[in-house]
């Protein structure tokens, strides 16, 4: 487990990039926080590690974005909006988890159950406390 600390949207951009600097194809990354957490600032950041120029947002009607402009494609999931995993075959999931790309999803904790065992577990937690911009990034 590995727990790191963002001070601003900036900070959450620059370990999304670090992140993605060193993914490997095949990589999966689970997100998972509240609305406003940062996953979408981190995804961002992530694509930019990855070499992908231009606008990423979340495919939160789509379900899936894909980007293919950088080193690795990136495939960018939104599932909030998904209410039983078994939604996920009619895209195509599987194919896209054991392709050559990487993988993103946020708001994986809606498709636990279809989750291989080996992903990169990424939780963005607030803590009012310590600032309206203060995240606490916990991998596993």
């Amino acid at each position: 487990m590995r727990k790191l600390e963002s001070f601003s949207e900036q900070d959450t951009l620059a370990l999304g990039r670090e992140l993605g600097r060193n993914a490997l194809p095949g990589s999966i990354f689970a997100l998972d926080g509240d609305l406003g957490a940062g996953k979408t600032v981190f995804t961002k950041g992530f694509a930019e590690g990855l070499g992908i120029a231009g606008p990423v947002n979340s495919p939160t009607f789509t379900i899936l974005q894909i980007y293919e402009t950088g080193r690795l494609p990136l495939y960018h999931f939104d599932v909030y909006r998904i209410e039983e995993p078994e939604e996920m075959e009619e895209i195509g999931f599987d194919d896209y988890l054991f392709g050559e790309g990487v993988c993103l999803i946020e708001w994986a904790g809606n498709i636990e159950e279809i989750l291989p065992e080996d992903v990169v577990r990424i939780r963005i937690m607030r803590d009012p406390a310590k600032g309206p911009d203060y995240r606490l990034i916990i991998m596993e």
